[in-house]
């Protein structure tokens, strides 16, 4: 009998924008089982900044030892994944199709992703598949890709 593979803790974040967004994804993704925490924000106020909520979501990611995954919300989802991966670990990337979910993980071993609300992937129907494909997409290892993120480690190592 195959063991089954530990699911990860989630971790979520979002700036007003994609505030309604997460809210459906939290639900979505307590009721698939998963461990939930949500690092804000924590209603659709245009005052908050997605800085606050997604860096320290990500520093939590990156605490984690491989055991969390973020999932970060915006308008765009462009800037929640810049702010992501200004901290050491961190693999963001905004997922806007089944491609950019599967390659993501299969062959950067992403850790984190992040959905546009205002974009396609922000349609509730698609970006609940968006997220379950990404969860359960695994990292190939294959050697090329083990070698590229280990320069990634290596150069932030240097910083």
């Amino acid at each position: 009998m195959d063991k089954e593979k530990p699911r990860p803790k989630i971790y979520l974040a979002t700036d007003h924008a994609g505030f309604p967004l997460k809210e459906e994804i939290a639900v979505f993704l307590r009721k698939k089982g998963y461990s939930v925490r949500d690092f804000g924000a924590f209603s659709p106020n245009p005052d908050d900044d997605y800085p606050d909520f997604v860096i320290p979501a990500a520093e939590a990611v990156a605490k984690s030892g491989g055991r969390a995954v973020g999932i970060v919300f915006g308008g765009s989802g462009l800037g929640e994944c810049l702010a992501a991966n200004k901290v050491k670990g961190i693999r963001a990337v905004t997922v806007y199709d089944r491609f950019t979910a599967q390659a993501s993980r299969k062959h950067n071993n992403a850790n984190i992703m992040s959905l546009g609300s205002r974009t396609a992937s922000g349609k509730t129907a698609l970006a609940k598949r968006l997220v379950g494909l990404w969860l359960e997409t695994d990292f190939s290892g294959d050697l090329r890709h083990r070698r590229r993120l280990r320069k990634i480690k290596d150069y932030e190592k240097k910083r």
